[in-house]
């Protein structure tokens, strides 16, 4: 039994729930984020820790930390920031707030929890941080700029603090996965309606099928993993005394990884451009 104190955040359903579920049954003690009450009630019945979070509103965002630290008596060993959602369209399509608000959920959200929860962890000098990242950090596809913008500035963000804690104790650990099961696709399609104005674009076309894309039901891309793969991923970042900096989930990041260093821009630009049919978390 561990008894360490662990917070997942976006836990309403797949890759949260899996890996709040998952650190439970091995004895940590999870608290859990999500933003409605059915959800927050659904994680309580299952024995978890449930506080309310939005991640896009920074009194949410410090109410939370608050009450994090009260139950864990000031300290958290670890975080997994995993809340996020994908908004597609095309680059010139997203104006400047549907663009922010992507950010301030993927990014700035994430960036202030942690930032609130260091001083803590310095204190006693441990802590894990894992983010969960994408294969949309590592290589960009078209109609995901919102979301490729957001992991790859996570990723950034992430490979600096993880140098500027290198002697403190802290470990700090990105996941990039590709294709995940989840809710994630679903909830992509309701942000594509709410924000893109499909029928004036010049990418209608490309939106009819991306639309269709996501509005269908099970994997559309081929080697499409559980949610369980990602929760080996961050049991690991958590036990291990050597974290890795990087975690690649499905076979798509470990084949994007290793062509972003082979290729020219050319090549890998043809190929992306060929294998952005699919979705990816």
């Amino acid at each position: 039994m561990h008894h360490k104190s662990v917070l997942v955040t976006g836990c309403s359903s797949g890759i949260g729930r899996c890996v709040a579920v998952g650190l439970q049954q091995r004895g940590y003690r999870v608290i859990a984020t999500a933003r409605r009450q059915r959800d927050l009630d659904d994680l309580a019945q299952q024995g978890l820790e449930a506080i309310h979070l939005e991640l896009d509103q920074p009194t949410s965002v410090a109410a939370a930390v608050t009450q994090v630290l009260e139950r864990c008596e000031g300290h958290v060993f670890g975080l997994f920031n995993n809340a996020a959602y994908g908004q597609p369209g095309a680059v010139e399509d997203l104006t400047w707030e549907v663009l922010e608000a992507q950010l301030r959920t993927n990014l700035l959200g994430w960036h202030e929890l942690t930032r609130l929860l260091i001083p803590g962890m310095r204190q006693r000098g441990e802590g894990r941080i894992i983010q969960n990242s994408s294969v949309l950090g590592l290589v960009a596809m078209p109609y995901r700029g919102a979301y490729n913008c957001s992991k790859f500035a996570l990723e950034g963000l992430t490979d600096t603090l993880r140098l500027e804690l290198y002697s403190s104790g802290i470990r700090v650990s990105l996941i990039e996965p590709g294709p995940i099961e989840s809710r994630f696709r679903e909830n992509s399609r309701a942000k594509f309606k709410q924000n893109i104005d499909a029928e004036t674009s010049v990418h209608r076309e490309q939106y009819r099928a991306l639309e269709a894309r996501l509005a269908s039901d099970g994997p559309t891309m081929p080697f499409t993993l559980p949610p369980e793969a990602v929760l080996k991923k961050v049991v690991h970042a958590l036990e291990s005394r050597h974290p890795r900096a990087r975690y690649a989930v499905t076979t798509p990041t470990h084949v994007f990884a290793a062509l972003r260093r082979l290729l020219g821009t050319r090549q890998l630009d043809w190929l992306l451009r060929r294998a952005s049919g699919g979705g990816s978390r």
